[in-house]
């Protein structure tokens, strides 16, 4: 995979005000209030900053926590993790593989067959639909 790399300059003029916030400041959306936390169509979910595949739909569930969550990556190449001991916290932060972008935190409390609950903010994805357009049945 092609690794992109951007001035900050060139990110800001490429994302909206909140995306640039969210992907590149490490920022947090507030709970319940993104496009997909409760998104149920088909399809994949890419990196807004440099659209890598980072989640199918197959593996998006609700967490009940107001963002979007997976329980696995599209290729686990396509998300890097690393700690995060910000806010007084201690938690695991997921960043696009490809360009960097702070995407959301995982955490050991998801679903079978991972025991993964990525939590990640809707304004570092953008939605492609499967080509069928199928709402899928969860």
């Amino acid at each position: 995979m092609d690794k992109v790399d951007k001035p900050d300059g060139e990110w800001r003029q490429c994302l909206s005000r909140e995306e640039y916030e969210i992907t590149r400041k490490k920022g947090t959306e507030r709970a319940f209030t993104g496009r997909y936390w409760n998104h149920k169509e088909a399809g994949i979910y890419k990196c807004v900053c440099c659209g890598n595949d980072l989640f199918g739909s197959e593996t998006k569930f609700d967490s009940g926590s107001g963002w979007p969550s997976f329980y696995a990556p599209a290729a686990e190449t396509n998300v890097d993790t690393q700690a995060d001991r910000s806010h007084f916290m201690e938690r695991t932060e997921v960043t696009c593989g490809r360009c960097g972008a702070h995407l959301g935190h995982v955490f050991d409390d998801g679903p079978e067959p991972t025991g993964l609950r990525y939590c990640i903010n809707s304004l570092a994805l953008r939605f492609v639909p499967a080509p069928s357009g199928r709402a899928e049945e969860k």
